[in-house]
């Protein structure tokens, strides 16, 4: 049994990005643990998909299409969650879309399509859940970020801002609310088997060569999931993995200016490696 379950015996969770990816990922890891599972995703027939697995799995789906940078779809959404669950334990804001580009060629709406799923749908979640969770004097948020939060990558603008911002947010709450209970992780893995590329606007070199760091990571979305809801059952705030992104956090805390440096060395090998793995695809 998860040492969430155990915690929240009443079992009710609310996943954003839920048909697919690291979202389905914790609804099948909850759903083994019989939780109530609001499942919510914009893509609906791969939900429907999904609530299948769940519901096989000994979990309850309820489902919700849902764009999370509609803030007033999310709201409604949000209710009628608490309604039908009567509460909230868990809340995992997980849904996001990748992309990258250099800075100015990147355009001012991209930025803002960017912004809207990647940052305000993390703050929405947690704007109209944390009322209720404040009211219970329980649960448990987790946020997804990403070690683009850390590392800051050039060609990654619009996704690392967002990403920092959504680690500010996580740090900010775990400090209002840690006097009611209510407990705060923000998740940051790097690259790992997931579709999060699959909206990119950033241009096909972009999703070619994040598709091949993806591909060569080496981490499945089942075993990153079981890491961060175990480490989640421990309260821990930073739930950064795998072993290399803990190191990076360290070496950017004891050596910032020295750690930038090497993040654009290691940017511009890559790519390099990438544009010689392409050339010989084609």
């Amino acid at each position: 049994m998860l040492v969430l379950s155990a915690t929240y015996p009443q079992k009710r969770a609310f996943i954003t990005g839920a048909a697919s990816g690291l979202g389905k990922a914790f609804c099948m890891d909850l759903a083994r643990d019989g939780w109530t599972i609001g499942m919510a995703d914009n893509n609906v027939t791969a939900l429907e998909l999904a609530a299948a697995d769940i519901q096989n799995a000994g979990g309850r789906p309820l489902l919700f299409p849902l764009d999370v940078s509609d803030k007033d779809q999310y709201q409604k959404v949000a209710a009628d969650f608490l309604a039908q669950a009567g509460g909230i334990d868990l809340l995992f804001n997980n849904a996001g879309v990748g992309d990258g580009s250099v800075f100015e060629d990147y355009s001012l709406e991209n930025y803002e399509w960017m912004v809207g799923i990647n940052q305000m749908g993390v703050l929405y979640g947690c704007y109209y859940f944390v009322p209720a969770m404040k009211k219970q004097r329980s649960g448990h948020i987790l946020n997804t970020a990403s070690a683009a939060a850390i590392g800051c990558a050039p060609t990654m603008a619009a996704y690392n801002i967002t990403k920092a911002a959504v680690l500010a947010l996580s740090e900010t709450l775990y400090g209002e609310l840690m006097d009611y209970q209510v407990h705060v992780s923000c998740i940051m893995p790097t690259y790992f088997k997931t579709n999060v590329i699959q909206h990119a606007r950033g241009g096909e070199l972009v999703k070619k060569a994040t598709q091949h760091f993806i591909n060569r990571s080496g981490l499945e979305a089942p075993e990153v999931a079981a890491e961060i809801l175990a480490r989640a059952g421990k309260k821990e705030l930073y739930i950064i993995l795998p072993k290399s992104a803990r190191k990076m956090w360290l070496m950017k805390r004891l050596a910032p200016t020295r750690f930038r440096k090497m993040v654009k060395e290691q940017f511009m090998a890559s790519m390099q490696k990438v544009k010689k793995y392409q050339s010989k695809q084609s």
